[in-house]
């Protein structure tokens, strides 16, 4: 299993979810983050924005699902403007779900 954390523009968090989920990848966590890559932020005029907003995304799926779930948050986050975001893949070791105590891998 691997897990799948994608931090993209807010604006597009609703339409990564409902894509995710009409795949069939209704389970994730999501959460407002600020951050900068390697833009170093934003400068607009006189004004430099040090981190700017996004929306993480988690979602731990099958390996074989792994290139299908990029592919719709590519598909859906993308705006083609510095910012669009970043898609990070790990491996999941170990899972348990804490009202049974059952190890789910």
């Amino acid at each position: 299993m691997k897990m799948i954390r994608a931090f993209i523009r807010p604006e597009k968090e609703q339409e990564v979810t409902l894509a995710l989920e009409g795949a069939g990848f209704p389970s994730l966590t999501k959460m407002p983050v600020f951050g900068r890559g390697k833009q170093k932020g934003l400068q607009v005029g006189p004004v430099h924005y040090d981190e700017l907003p996004k929306t993480l995304i988690m979602m731990v799926v099958d390996d074989e699902d792994v290139d299908e779930v990029v592919k719709i948050i590519q598909q859906k986050a993308r705006t083609g403007f510095i910012g669009d975001g970043k898609i990070f893949i790990g491996p999941v070791e170990k899972a348990f779900t804490i009202r049974t105590g059952e190890e789910d891998l």
